[in-house]
């Protein structure tokens, strides 16, 4: 499974993008809100990615944030919400409007997505109202840092579940270092 990659960016053709990796050229399909936060052609970049393999196709998926790439995970888990369409629902909103619209049951704000309509609008809200928890995709001052992402990665290591992992990290410090961070985690989570 491939889930990251770093590399220069060779190509920019909404929402496909080509990155070179040591010689070897990835065509990565992005949604839209990472596509827009991405460098110009010829900069360096750092995805976070799902590797998807169908009967016809292997395809390579990119995330600007673990938040999007866990968010895309679970759309792909609802029946009849393939791959495009997840790509699509996450260009069409942030991860925080999409968990808030979900947990509210807003299904007027998910039919603003192209592509969603009424009845995919009350599928999602059905069968992700659960599996999206308060603090889950909370925003937060640290949301997307790799300081933080880093923390978050090594708690999951050590076999804490993600929800306590979150409901602690919320409240760290701005400029914590990942070695205090996560040091102050396990204090509060011994608690």
């Amino acid at each position: 499974m491939i889930g990251r990659i770093q590399g220069k960016i060779l190509e920019k053709i909404p929402p496909h993008i080509l990155i070179d990796c040591n010689g070897v050229g990835y065509e990565i399909e992005v949604p839209m809100t990472t596509f827009y936060d991405l460098p110009e052609v010829g900069n360096e970049v750092v995805l976070l990615t799902h590797f998807l393999v169908r009967e016809d196709a292997q395809l390579l998926f990119g995330f600007a944030t673990d938040q999007e790439r866990i968010i895309f995970r679970k759309l792909l888990k609802v029946n009849g919400i393939g791959a495009k369409a997840s790509l699509s629902i996450l260009g069409g909103m942030t991860t925080n409007e999409l968990t808030h619209s979900i947990q509210t049951q807003d299904v007027n704000s998910l039919i603003k997505i192209p592509g969603v309509g009424k009845k995919t609008a009350e599928r999602l809200i059905l069968e992700l109202k659960d599996k999206f928890s308060d603090t889950e995709f909370a925003s937060s001052k640290h949301q997307g840092s790799s300081e933080l992402s880093d923390i978050q990665n090594a708690l999951l290591a050590l076999g804490y579940n993600q929800k306590d992992i979150l409901t602690v990290t919320k409240n760290l410090e701005e400029d914590v270092s990942v070695n205090d961070g996560i040091k102050i985690a396990l204090k509060l989570l011994s608690n």
